[in-house]
């Protein structure tokens, strides 16, 4: 088989492709924490006439068929519908992504001083080769939730004239031993501690630096040292997103994995009008340390809120709720890993994604013997690839590495548990988990439409 490479196509509309992708450099580069993105969505959804599910119910509103009803749950995760002509026990056509992106968060007691410099120490979130963190400028974002109630909204470092973080190295006139150890061994976690301050407070003997800095906060945010405790703060890779290549035909930028799927996956269901089946837009929280906690898929989040919409429909219990679970069909918007000639001894060159080429479908991940893998069955992909050939749509298949060379997972698996028929779909990414990481601009316009060709 192949490759299509879409650049090559004489139907691909290069115009529609740059307007779409203008619109999600700028959300990746907007929203960098799931609490930004989340909240970015849902503006987008009461500017298309979305009403939340709470609403709904509060005023016992009955939705029609077209209408668009959301919540989110703790403000990190999001789910859409938009209702279809069809009843609800029929099934739904659902596109699951994740909002959440490898970073470092700041402990709860993050702030101290060594050798009169002052720093936050941190916990790495997600899987990330250690050392790429170091010695690039990071930004903060998140929040401060004070005793009081109140919330302090924290975003340093993205505007021009906002200062910068960093994590230090050792210089390589001094770092033989370093550079002697493993990859995984030279920077350890408790080293990725963020430099943030050296000027001390005037007639302060001890932790003068430490102290000046707590007094910026003050002024600045009205924080006290305790109310870190009970903070929210990520440091991720500062600046935009930005088109790579003497070509433009990439987006390098922080959280492909996985906005640059959640992103089409919103945008399908809001451009898709009159669905036949109710469309649901799943993003979730956590997927990327195991999908655990009240915002991650391992929830009840997803069940419970279908069954809400389906009461406000006029057609739940629990067997039709199961009956409708086994007659969806979902696919699981996550990335897959691109093809780099540079390290192609971890792929096999046949099954593996390319960039330019369209979303890949992933029947399986997991690892070595497709442990923990969803594995989707024939008969849907067939259904699939219908649909796909119907609207034109480009798209490739592969698998994440050669068979003994690792693996990854995703939501797919979790939501197969609810005996939806599922499968991996979405966009191939090269340096994936890397603060910054690399797309094709034509593999993000195709995936949004084949995501509207599914929900469609």
């Amino acid at each position: 088989m192949e490759k299509n490479i879409l650049w090559k196509s004489d139907t691909f509309d290069n115009n529609a492709m740059n307007d779409f992708c203008g619109g999600y450099i700028r959300f990746l580069s907007e929203c960098k924490t799931e609490r930004e993105c989340t909240s970015e969505m849902i503006n987008k959804l009461k500017k298309a006439g979305a009403i939340s599910i709470e609403e709904a119910i509060e005023k016992n509103i009955t939705p029609k068929a077209n209408d668009i009803l959301y919540t989110s749950m703790m403000k990190k995760s999001l789910l859409v519908f938009r209702i279809g002509s069809k009843p609800m026990t029929d099934g739904f056509r659902v596109l699951g992504a994740h909002l959440d992106s490898p970073r470092l968060d700041l402990k709860q007691h993050p702030l101290y001083e060594s050798n009169d410099l002052a720093y936050f120490d941190t916990h790495y979130y997600g899987g990330i080769k250690k050392y790429q963190w170091v010695t690039i400028p990071l930004s903060l974002h998140g929040v401060v939730a004070k005793k009081d109630g109140s919330v302090v909204e924290i975003n340093i470092g993205e505007k021009d004239d906002d200062p910068v973080f960093g994590i230090t190295d050792l210089l390589p006139h001094l770092g033989a031993k370093q550079m002697g150890k493993k990859a995984n061994e030279f920077i350890p976690g408790e080293n990725l501690d963020i430099l943030i301050g050296s000027i001390p407070k005037k007639d302060e003997e001890k932790d003068a630096v430490r102290k000046q800095l707590l007094d910026l906060l003050k002024e600045k945010y009205d924080i006290e040292e305790d109310d870190l405790i009970s903070a929210e703060i990520e440091a991720v890779p500062a600046g935009a997103a930005k088109e790579l290549g003497l070509d433009r035909s990439m987006i390098i930028g922080y959280g492909h994995d996985d906005r640059v799927c959640a992103y089409p996956s919103l945008m399908a269901l809001l451009d898709q009008e009159n669905p036949e089946y109710t469309s649901v837009c799943l993003l979730t929280d956590k997927e990327e340390i195991g999908s655990v906690g009240a915002t991650g898929m391992h929830s009840r989040f997803f069940e419970d809120t279908i069954a809400e919409v389906m009461n406000l429909c006029g057609c739940y219990s629990e067997l039709n709720l199961r009956r409708a679970f086994k007659k969806s069909r979902v696919l699981s918007s996550d990335v897959s890993a691109a093809y780099d000639p540079n390290y192609s001894d971890v792929s096999e060159p046949n099954n593996s994604a390319y960039l330019g080429c369209g979303p890949v479908f992933n029947k399986y991940t997991g690892s070595r013997g497709k442990s923990g893998s969803n594995d989707a069955n024939a008969e849907y992909i067939a259904f699939l690839r219908n649909i796909m050939d119907s609207d034109n749509i480009s798209y490739q298949t592969a698998e994440l590495g050669k068979v003994d060379e690792g693996g990854g997972g995703t939501i797919a698996y979790i939501m197969a548990n609810l005996g939806m028929e599922v499968i991996d779909f979405g966009v191939a990414v090269m340096s994936m988990h890397a603060p910054f990481e690399i797309v094709s601009k034509a593999d993000v316009y195709e995936t949004y439409r084949a995501y509207r060709a599914f929900l469609k």
